[in-house]
């Protein structure tokens, strides 16, 4: 059969469509406005010339093969005909997503997944009331997703478990990392254990303890380096003679330290001034040094992921 997904044309949009188009699947994009779709292929194709010139192009195909999977569309009936997979990537407002499932839910088969890029917006907000309930899942990217492979699949509670499985292999098909939670739950995971640790860093750097550069290192120096190839509970596992015996070195240790967080920050007032403003002596706040330092960000991100599959292929 003849897959055909179709997405939104904003950054996320463009991105999935990327990614989709790497993994030799055509790829529709609709919005409502042609300028948008317009706007949006000359970047793909932008984007995707720079990373086949630096070597840096997923997938086995070329850069215009790749392009040549992308197509256009403005109007929802033409974009949904024979698709098979539906990833929508509207802004994060949840009337305005329910707005779209909404007009979905009338125009497509039994047979079509509809998928949600939301980063925070929980499946039984978004979907709960649909015809097609069973059919709707949450796939949730990591930005930028193209350097980025982790997708979140969080199920509505009347999600079909084989709605589930497609689209974990779907995801898997076009060289993405899916995971899958049981089931919903705020934050999902990755914004879980990202706000556990931006939390704690609020609280070190809002006493004194070390300043917000110094901070920012511990992680990129430090944590980050083993967390770019193992996760925490390998990292337990490695770091004593199995997580059994790392509990029982560590247990009263960590229990310790943790009874010693602080509460919940309220990251407003003097502290975020005084993070505002160390970060923005490094980075200002101004859309070409912001621009500049993503890009590095991207590059850094294009090497770690080529390294990475280096290494797995070793």
């Amino acid at each position: 059969s003849v897959n055909i997904y179709f997405l939104f044309s904003g950054l996320i949009g463009r991105s999935w469509a990327m990614v989709f188009a790497a993994g030799g699947i055509k790829v529709k994009l609709y919005d409502i406005a042609q300028q948008q779709l317009t706007s949006a292929l000359e970047n793909i194709r932008k984007q995707m010339k720079e990373l086949e010139e630096s070597g840096f192009l997923k997938g086995t195909l070329s850069a215009e093969k790749q392009l040549a999977l992308i197509s256009v569309c403005t109007d929802l009936k033409a974009a949904v005909e024979g698709a098979t997979f539906i990833q929508e990537c509207t802004p994060e407002s949840l009337e305005l997503k329910k707005k779209i499932f909404s007009q979905l839910d009338l125009i497509v088969d039994d047979n079509v997944i509809l998928s949600s890029s939301t980063s925070c917006l929980l499946p039984s907000k978004l979907f709960t009331g649909l015809k097609h309930v069973k059919q709707c899942i949450v796939s949730h990217p990591v930005n930028p997703p193209y350097f980025v492979p982790l997708v979140e699949i969080v199920p509505h509670p009347e999600t079909d478990p084989r709605t589930t499985e497609k689209t974990y292999a779907l995801m898997k098909k076009i060289g993405q990392s899916p995971v899958k939670l049981n089931r919903e739950i705020e934050g999902f995971v990755l914004n879980r254990l990202q706000y556990a640790v931006i939390s704690e860093a609020w609280r070190l750097v809002g006493e004194g303890v070390v300043s917000p550069t110094d901070l920012d290192l511990v992680m990129s120096d430090g944590l980050g380096m083993r967390y770019a190839f193992i996760g925490p509970l390998e990292t337990m596992h490695l770091n004593a003679e199995g997580i059994s015996n790392y509990c029982e070195r560590y247990r009263d240790g960590m229990r310790l330290v943790l009874n010693t967080f602080g509460p919940i920050p309220e990251f407003s007032g003097e502290i975020e001034q005084k993070i505002s403003q160390a970060m923005s002596e490094k980075i200002p706040v101004v859309p070409k040094n912001l621009g500049a330092r993503r890009e590095w960000r991207d590059e850094c991100l294009t090497g770690l992921a080529k390294l990475k599959k280096q290494m797995k292929s070793n």
